[in-house]
């Protein structure tokens, strides 16, 4: 039986959050959310809570790419998200994986560190992501110290958001969103550039205390927007409002970082 036409369909590659707020847990939510089917492939296990990543273990490289290759050869694919990606042979495995499905665009949601500051992928990885993931990304999606490892610019003011994002899309990427939460102020100023314009994103900042799994869930939302025919530019935004109602809904759990509350559109079941 294939799927409702339209019900689209999401690959994502990325790491298993065992406390649910980061990770294939929150993009699962995410996808599910915005009314998509999701599917996974996982690159790593990691034991962490809202305290941190207490450690993890990766997934042999063979078993990311067998299962990126029989989930597209059977359900197929509208779009795939790539996060977590531990190392230079994982980087590999997921490239040459996804090379025979260049019709399907590829969200690529840089993961370098946790929010603990925990290391997530090693800097052969991170070498590995410039040469190989950045050509087939549609869209890459770094935060602003992600961006300046992946380019090498200081980056501290709007500005320098743009440069950061230009410069990617110099590298070979589709589209790059620079994200500016890391910046000091009390508006987030987020930047896309594409191949036709630079898209200035502001929204105010939503209480000071650090939340668990923004990332994860802004690149999955935007990457359903994609699968789901939306413009880019709308994908974003639609991605930036679900992830601001998540973050002022957020969720009272645990003793460390705050948990976005994914699932705030979704009303109890009641038969």
């Amino acid at each position: 039986m294939k799927p409702a036409p339209d019900l689209a369909r999401i690959l994502i590659v990325a790491g298993s959050d065992s406390g649910g707020g980061a990770g294939i847990q929150a993009d699962i939510k995410t996808a599910t959310a915005l009314g998509a089917y999701a599917m996974t492939a996982i690159t790593a296990v990691t034991v962490q809570d809202t305290t941190g990543v207490h450690s993890f273990h990766a997934v042999p490289p063979k078993t990311v790419g067998d299962q990126i290759r029989v989930v597209l050869a059977d359900i197929g694919a509208d779009v795939v998200k790539t996060g977590m990606l531990v190392n230079a042979r994982t980087v590999e495995a997921v490239a040459e994986a996804l090379a025979p499905h260049k019709h399907v665009p590829v969200v690529v949601d840089t993961v370098m560190i946790a929010k603990g500051g925990a290391d997530l992928v090693d800097g052969a990885g991170v070498e590995a992501m410039k040469s190989l993931l950045l050509p087939l990304a549609a869209l890459i999606t770094p935060n602003a110290p992600e961006a300046a490892k992946l380019t090498g610019l200081r980056i501290e003011t709007a500005d320098d958001l743009i440069r950061a994002a230009e410069t990617l899309r110099g590298k070979g990427a589709g589209a790059a969103l620079v994200k500016g939460g890391h910046l000091s102020g009390d508006i987030i100023t987020d930047v896309l550039v594409d191949m036709e314009v630079t898209h200035i994103f502001r929204t105010r900042r939503i209480g000071s205390a650090p939340m668990h799994g923004t990332g994860c869930t802004l690149a999955t939302a935007i990457a359903t927007g994609i699968a789901q025919g939306l413009s880019l530019q709308d994908a974003v935004s639609r991605a930036r409002t679900y992830v601001q109602h998540a973050i002022a809904s957020g969720l009272p759990f645990g003793h460390g970082v705050g948990l976005l509350n994914h699932l705030h559109a979704i009303p109890p079941y009641e038969e």
